[in-house]
């Protein structure tokens, strides 16, 4: 018996039945699918709205609040040649910190120090939490990146306190060497005031566990003075940085001191004073500046003493002295094209001590020199310039040693020698503004009047008893002027005319246009 054919239209409608079934199944599965996307994206969503609400639960609590908190550990990293030891010591104060805010704090003040030490190319310090069984601790991980050419050459204008012009500087540093963050360098400096200097020292700024770091320097001085006062110094000594802070420094020096006088032309005076003698000082400093900026200062205060003894080594030559150095400075805004009043007082006294010291001199180069091309604005250490006078341009003078004329026989006069002072007293004000053009606000191009006034007098050898504030104070020399300022990221320029309000016979200062260059003391 014959097996019946199948149906073409039966098998088709299978097929189509099989085909419509997948595709469903499909659909289903993309359902599927997307709601699960739709349930990861939702619960990743919830996750960061949780982590959101958690920050800012977080930031507004330590914001209003103290949150307490202990570091567990420091973990520091990057180091390859610097000793664990140093960056340990400079971030210790992170494990004193008892809550957040303080260890933000500690955090920036770590990484100052750090950077502070040039030999780091970066800092990052991270917070992390501590130990999951330790709850409210923090781990502090300190990543640095060591400088990759420890060579660093520099150039530049400076301003000495003991200077009365601007110095031209250049060093050449080496950081680093034994990992101990130690800096060693060489430098070479000259001055308007036809002084040269050339020193080489080391920095360590944690030996030995000391909290304060540690500065030696080894230097070679050469000061020519015949112009004004007929004498050359040469000095060949060591300075010793004792103890240093943020507001305190403490240096002991020691130094052959010579005195020369190549021209055979000087006052009495100062050729008592020629020859050698041992310098052996402890100098004193403290420093507090609080305003805004050192080159344009328009708020804020500072006030710098320096107390300096000489004539601590058991010789003969030692010089022995007492020195006393007091600044005060006062920026007060004004309120109006970022202008600002500047206000100075300055003054320092001189005295030898030892067996008849009423009667001694006090050593020629421990005296007070007004005069010369600083600004008074950064100069901040004691009386040394004022506006419109030359280098040891006013004070007491002497004649210088008068010489027979070959054609007349006679003696001809051969001026006289600035011998400095051992009381000085010297007051500025600078009123600085901005000037309407854009263009030069933008540059920091700003103008200036400017006042200044001081004075200078003799007390040693008995002087002192013929001394008369009153007197003193109508022998004040001084000027006013205008002028306009450019300053730079190392050095302030000043163009200035200035005017001469009142000056003495002998004193070396005119009105005119002057330059002076000045950075930061």
């Amino acid at each position: 018996m014959a097996q019946p054919e199948d149906d073409p239209a039966v098998r088709n409608d299978s097929n189509d039945d099989d085909e419509e079934e997948e595709i469903e199944e499909e659909e289903e599965e993309n359902e599927d699918v997307e709601d699960e996307g739709e349930e990861e994206v939702k619960d990743l969503e919830s996750q960061k709205a949780k982590l959101r609400n958690r920050f800012q639960n977080f930031f507004s609590r330590i914001q209003h609040e103290s949150v307490p908190i202990r570091v567990h550990d420091v973990v520091i990293k990057g180091n390859t040649k610097t000793k664990d030891s140093l960056i340990e010591a400079e971030t210790a104060s992170l494990k004193e910190a008892s809550t957040i805010q303080e260890l933000f704090a500690a955090s920036n003040d770590v990484n100052l120090r750090l950077q502070a030490l040039e030999i780091f190319d970066s800092v990052k310090i991270t917070l992390d939490s501590g130990p999951p069984e330790l709850p409210g601790t923090a781990n502090v991980i300190v990543d640095v990146v060591e400088t990759r050419s420890p060579l660093l050459g520099e150039i530049g204008v400076f301003n000495k306190g003991e200077a009365a012009s601007s110095t031209l500087e250049g060093t050449l540093k080496y950081k680093n060497i034994f990992g101990y963050g130690d800096l060693w360098d060489g430098a070479l400096a000259y001055d308007c005031g036809h002084k040269a200097e050339m020193s080489a020292g080391v920095f360590l700024p944690r030996f030995k566990g000391l909290v304060t770091p540690v500065t030696a320097r080894l230097f070679l001085q050469s000061q020519d003075c015949l112009k004004f006062s007929s004498f050359k110094e040469r000095s060949l000594g060591l300075s010793l940085g004792l103890f240093s802070t943020r507001n305190h420094d403490l240096v002991c020096n020691l130094a052959w001191r010579t005195l020369t006088d190549p021209s055979r032309m000087a006052s009495s005076s100062i050729r008592r004073q020629l020859g050698h003698g041992l310098l052996s000082s402890l100098k004193y400093t403290f420093k507090i500046d609080r305003r805004n900026s050192p080159l344009r200062p328009t708020n804020g205060f500072a006030f710098v003493s320096t107390t300096q003894i000489g004539g601590l080594a058991p010789d003969s030559r030692c010089l022995r002295f007492l020195r006393q150095e007091l600044d005060l400075r006062c920026a007060i805004p004004l309120g109006f094209y970022r202008s600002a009043l500047n206000l100075g007082i300055s003054a320092g006294v001189v005295f030898p001590w030892g067996s008849g010291f009423s009667s001694m001199p006090s050593p020629l180069p421990e005296r007070f020199f007004l005069g010369g091309n600083l600004s008074p604005v950064c100069t901040l250490g004691g009386p040394t310039s004022l506006w419109g006078f030359r280098t040891r341009g006013l004070g007491p003078t002497e004649p210088r040693r008068q010489f027979l004329s070959n054609s007349t026989n006679e003696n001809t006069d051969s001026g006289r020698d600035y011998i400095g002072g051992d009381l000085a007293l010297a007051a500025f004000a600078d009123f600085s503004f901005d000037f309407p053009s854009k263009w030069l606000r933008a540059k920091g191009i700003h103008g200036h009047f400017l006042a200044s006034a001081g004075n200078v007098e003799k007390l040693t050898e008995n002087a002192y008893r013929n001394f008369s504030l009153r007197k003193f104070t109508e022998s004040f020399r001084s000027s006013v002027g205008v002028g306009v300022v450019i300053p730079t990221n190392i050095f302030r320029m000043e163009l200035n005319y200035c005017y001469i309000l009142k000056k003495f016979g002998e004193d070396c200062g005119k009105s005119g246009f002057s330059f002076s260059f000045a950075s930061p003391s």
